[in-house]
C-alpha cells in the first residue's frame, strides 16, 4: 500500500511512517522541513525502506494539487501538517490561519480533485472544545479534575473555539466533517490529547511531556506556566498509531466521524505529577520556576474515549508510567540528538 503523510517528518509522521515502512508499505512524506528534529527524523526514515520525500508547505496549494494527482493511487492519507503551539498562534495568528484552516482546505482539495477514496485522518485537538469555562472543577490530591465527569469530556460537547491555534484547528476540524458530508471524502477526525513518545523534540510552548522528559536530563531550565496542578489526559505514540490503524479497518462504517483520542481517565497526570515522576528516575530534586497562566490553557482536559473502544475497538495499551519509562530510556540513549 501507498501512504501520504502530511507533516511526515515530524514527531507523529515519523513513527507512523517507520510503522508502514516496516509493513512493506511505500511512504510519501510531505513536510516543510521548518521544526526543529525533523531533518533527523528524515534522515532516520530514508534508510528503513521506500520513502519519497516532497519539500513542500502546505500552503503552496498548486504544488499539493501536483503531488495528490500522481499518487492518486494512495491508500491511506495521513494529515498531519499544522502549526502546533497556541503561543505562537497569539503573536502570528495570520500565518496560524494560513498553515492550520488554508492548508487543510488545500489537502482536501487536493484529495478531491485527485478523486482519492482512500481514509484521510485528520489530526485535530482537545483545544476545539475551548476553555470549558461552564464545567465545575475542583482540587483534590493536589491536583485539579472535573467534578462532575468521571470519564471526561465528550464528542458531544458544544464546539467553542478559542485562541487563533483554537479557531484555526477548529476550522480546518469542521471542514474535514464536511467533505464527508459534501463530496463524500472518507475522512476521519481524531481530536488528539498530549501524544507523547519517540522522535519528539518538544519544545517550552508544545509537547510539554517531551519538554519536561528532555530538559531534565539535559540539565535546562524548566518554567511551570499556573501552579504545576493543572491535569492532561497522555497517551503514548504507539497507542495512537493503534488508533489510525483501527479507524483505516473500520473505514466502511466510520467514515465521517470524530473521535477524542487521548489516554483518557487512567492516564491522567498533572505537571507536577510529571516533575515528581522525573525527581524519581534522576533520583534528585528538579528545580523550576513559576510564572503566570498562559492564554487559553485548561486547567483540566481529560478525554472521554469511549466512543472510540465502541466503535473503533479501540484503547491505549501502554500506560502512563509504562509509557514515561520508554520515552526517558529513548531520551537517555539519544542525547546526542537534543543538543
Amino acid at each position: 500500500m501507498k501512504v501520504i503523510i502530511t507533516g511526515g517528518a515530524g514527531f507523529i509522521g515519523s513513527n507512523a511512517a517507520s510503522r508502514y515502512l516496516s509493513r512493506g508499505y511505500e511512504v510519501i512524506l510531505l513536510d516543510n522541513l521548518s521544526r526543529a528534529g525533523v531533518v533527523q527524523n528524515l534522515e532516520w526514515l530514508q534508510n528503513q525502506g521506500p520513502v519519497t520525500f516532497f519539500k513542500v508547505d502546505i500552503r503552496n496549494a498548486d504544488r499539493l494539487n501536483q503531488i495528490f494527482k500522481d499518487h492518486c493511487d494512495v491508500g491511506l492519507v495521513l494529515h498531519l501538517a499544522a502549526q502546533v503551539a497556541v503561543t505562537t498562534s497569539v503573536v502570528n495568528p495570520r500565518m496560524d490561519f494560513e498553515v492550520n484552516a488554508l492548508g487543510t482546505l488545500n489537502i482536501l482539495e487536493s484529495i478531491r480533485l485527485a478523486e482519492i477514496k482512500s481514509p484521510v485522518i485528520y489530526s485535530s485537538t482537545n483545544k476545539v472544545y475551548g476553555a470549558l469555562e461552564d464545567v465545575d472543577i475542583i482540587e483534590r490530591d493536589g491536583r485539579y479534575e472535573y467534578a462532575d465527569l468521571p470519564n471526561g469530556i465528550s464528542e458531544e460537547r458544544i464546539l467553542e473555539f478559542h485562541s487563533p491555534y483554537g479557531c484555526s484547528k477548529g476550522a480546518a476540524d469542521q471542514y474535514f466533517c464536511d467533505y464527508f458530508r459534501v463530496y463524500g471524502l472518507r475522512t476521519v477526525v481524531f481530536r488528539q490529547s498530549c501524544v507523547y513518545g519517540y522522535r519528539q523534540f518538544g519544545a517550552e510552548d508544545q509537547g510539554w511531556v517531551a519538554w519536561f522528559t528532555i530538559a531534565t536530563q539535559l540539565g535546562r531550565p524548566i518554567i511551570i506556566y499556573g501552579d504545576g496542578k493543572q491535569t492532561r489526559d497522555i497517551l503514548f505514540i504507539d497507542d495512537l498509531l493503534n488508533a489510525f490503524d483501527a479507524a483505516v479497518a473500520n473505514i466502511e462504517t466510520v467514515a465521517g466521524r470524530v473521535y477524542n483520542i487521548g489516554g483518557g481517565p487512567e492516564n491522567v497526570i498533572s505537571l507536577l505529577d510529571l516533575l515528581s515522576y522525573l525527581e524519581h528516575k534522576e533520583g534528585r530534586p528538579i528545580p523550576y520556576k513559576e510564572e503566570g497562566w498562559r492564554s487559553g490553557d485548561q486547567r483540566v482536559y481529560v478525554s472521554d474515549i469511549q466512543k472510540a473502544y465502541s466503535e473503533l475497538n479501540w484503547m491505549p495499551q501502554i500506560g502512563w508510567k509504562q509509557g514515561l519509562d520508554l520515552f526517558y530510556e529513548w531520551i537517555y540513549l539519544n542525547r546526542e540528538l537534543f543538543k
